[in-house]
């Protein structure tokens, strides 16, 4: 069994809970989330830290053309340590070359998009901000969507692990 460390930004619960009146435990929907990507991925490791921060428009902006070379605000960016091929290597090791412990990535989101998207989209605050934590998850773990092939079997990803911790699709 997977022993999650999740550096969770204090501004996502606060977000959540000043834009819902509902009372959301967001860090147990994320812890959620992560285990059952993980199971899902056959990824059992001691110990897997992953950190979940927050950025204004300016910031994500300046980080996606550092990073992508995109020059444009976007809704959440992922940072994975390991690629698809190294994590199937990971999970394949031999038992005395397995991996304690790893670091899986970072995950930023703007929060001012996932309020836009909320209302764009009318998925509402709560599944619109644990989708873009799922889909930075779904990267970190080596999924992309640039090809059609990727892009359906990640969304199926998403829409199951949403399902499972009982958000849905309005």
């Amino acid at each position: 069994m997977n022993k999650l460390q999740i550096d969770l930004d204090k501004k996502i619960i606060e977000f959540v809970k000043e834009n819902t009146n509902e009372d959301v435990d967001i860090k147990k929907y994320v812890n959620d989330i992560l285990k059952i990507a993980l199971k899902e991925n056959n990824i059992c490791i001691d110990t897997i830290y992953i950190s979940i921060q927050s950025a204004t428009k300016d910031e994500i902006k300046r980080l996606n053309k550092e990073y992508r070379n995109i020059d444009r605000v976007t809704d959440v960016l992922s940072f994975p340590v390991f690629d698809r091929d190294e994590l199937d290597s990971i999970k394949e090791a031999d038992e005395d070359k397995k991996f304690k412990e790893i670091e899986l990535g970072d995950i930023i989101l703007c929060l001012d998009v996932v309020k836009e998207q909320a209302v764009m989209y009318d998925t509402g605050i709560v599944r619109e901000t644990l989708y873009m934590i799922t889909h930075g998850v779904c990267h970190l773990l080596g999924f992309d969507h640039i090809e059609e092939n990727e892009k359906k079997e990640m969304r199926e990803l998403e829409e199951y692990i949403l399902e499972k911790i009982g958000v849905f699709k309005k």
